[in-house]
């Protein structure tokens, strides 16, 4: 990697990460690199001002934080194609982020990364938009919004948990209709977020696939689905008196829609880039980890295998 701009987010109000990466931004900028630090977080968003500051591409992100901040930053670094180095510092559950124990000697890490050893996961994204009326009608009425995990329609009221009536089409079909607390439409990534609480699907982070999952329907028979990459989902809202229903991407509000707008979902044209240290890395002892699998209660032994 030639490493010569940088840019460096901590989570906003964590101590610690904003130490680690006031230490990390001396360290490259000892080997030469040109760094910008800032906090990042549900009122701070560094990645404009980095973006519109570095007059030269910018070669790496290392986000410090928790999966929160990683999907911050992926929202903002994808559709530029900068590789993001995300690391748990300061975060709790850690899906998509480094152990901190393969980041804690630095000097190590930027030596793996001038010298090109290590890997790059693209992960697949969302991106979302408001249109008026019918599917042929292709004129957007909001800008494109992005999300790593999951789009989601569901209302936000301050006084009151309110129901939503929303009705989904794919490619232009209508499917089902649902009452609820909304609705997910989650990559592989997302899939053991929002929408494994849901009682989702999982699926494999390196597939390219579409998971649309009804939050607590009041009809039985509404039930998960898993689409191809290349399908349009489609949802507009009903019956929706209060005009409360939202658009949410990785659980930051995007924009209000209302009856007679629809939302297209469909897989973004940028990936994100996430540089993995782990030398064995396994999306399956992250599974076994993250959710506690593998006889977590209970254990047995396979004596089978000897």
């Amino acid at each position: 990697m030639q490493l010569k701009n940088a840019i460096i987010a901590h989570k906003a109000g964590d101590d610690l990460s904003r130490r680690w990466a006031d230490r990390c931004a001396r360290e490259l900028e000892h080997r030469g690199c040109h760094v910008l630090v800032g906090p990042s977080g549900s009122k701070d968003n560094p990645y404009p001002v980095f973006l519109a500051s570095s007059t030269s591409q910018i070669d790496l992100a290392v986000v410090f934080g928790g999966d929160g901040t990683a999907l911050a930053a992926a929202r903002q670094l994808a559709p530029e194609g900068i590789p993001m180095l995300a690391v748990n510092v300061g975060g709790h559950l850690g899906f998509i982020t480094e152990h901190f124990e393969e980041f804690k000697d630095t000097e190590r890490v930027w030596d793996r990364l001038f010298e090109d050893r290590y890997a790059i996961q693209r992960r697949m994204m969302l991106q979302g938009r408001v249109y008026e009326g019918h599917h042929t009608n292709m004129k957007p009425a909001s800008d494109r919004f992005l999300a790593l995990n999951e789009m989601c329609v569901k209302p936000a009221a301050a006084d009151r948990m309110i129901t939503s009536i929303l009705e989904m089409e794919i490619d232009g079909e209508v499917v089902d209709q649902y009452q609820g607390d909304g609705l997910i439409v989650a990559t592989p990534t997302g899939s053991t977020c929002y929408t494994v609480s849901a009682n989702g699907p999982i699926m494999h982070d390196g597939m390219e696939a579409i998971a649309v999952t009804p939050i607590c329907p009041l009809s039985l028979s509404s039930r998960p689905i898993v689409l191809p990459p290349g399908a349009v989902v489609s949802i507009w809202p009903l019956a929706d008196p209060d005009l409360s229903t939202k658009l949410w991407m990785d659980g930051v509000m995007a924009t209000s829609i209302w009856p007679g707008h629809r939302v297209d979902v469909r897989m973004a044209d940028c990936r994100a880039k996430f540089i993995i240290l782990q030398e064995n890395y396994s999306y399956y002892q992250t599974l076994r980890e993250k959710l506690q699998w593998a006889g977590a209660r209970i254990k047995y032994n396979n004596n089978h295998r000897h």
